[in-house]
């Protein structure tokens, strides 16, 4: 084999080697991983009390997994409501309880602790309220939604 063939040969491999690893440092990551203080809590207009959420994976609005937690404070009231697709919830600290109906019924609710998970199948109307602060994360595949039974029940609608 010649020098120049050798040379040319070596240039190759180095350069996509380099190439290889340029690559690797601007594809996304197979993995994420995220703890609690990596966490963008923001304010969330649609639901009540001051709730905050939380975006880990999306986005919401495309029919793609999304994941998010939600933060609700002491004594909170979520009206009646459905989504437009699966919706499960995972406590992960506090206690949610949560019933179905078009109406908020708490003899007819049902608590969900920590570590408790409620799975919500589309249009399916339900309610939820909190005790105490309670942070709940949300998965599903996308587009997320929230839509009220009673529009009139929308925070996002109502002017102060």
């Amino acid at each position: 084999m010649s020098c120049l063939k050798s040379t040319a040969i070596a240039v190759a491999v180095v350069c996509s080697a380099a190439i290889s690893t340029a690559y690797a440092q601007s594809a996304p990551s197979p993995h994420q991983m995220v703890v609690p203080n990596d966490l963008k809590w923001t304010s969330v207009p649609s639901l009540p009390c001051g709730s905050q959420l939380a975006l880990i994976e999306g986005p919401m609005n495309e029919a793609k997994p999304f994941t998010f937690r939600l933060k609700f404070p002491a004594n909170c009231k979520i009206p009646p409501h459905y989504h437009p697709a699966i919706e499960h919830v995972t406590v992960i600290s506090g206690a949610l309880h949560m019933g179905t109906g078009d109406t908020i019924d708490t003899a007819k609710g049902m608590l969900v602790p920590t570590g408790g998970v409620a799975i919500m199948q589309p249009q399916v109307h339900h309610y939820a309220w909190t005790t105490e602060e309670t942070i709940a994360q949300v998965h599903g595949i996308g587009p997320w939604g929230l839509t009220y039974v009673n529009p009139a029940d929308d925070p996002s609608k109502k002017t102060n």
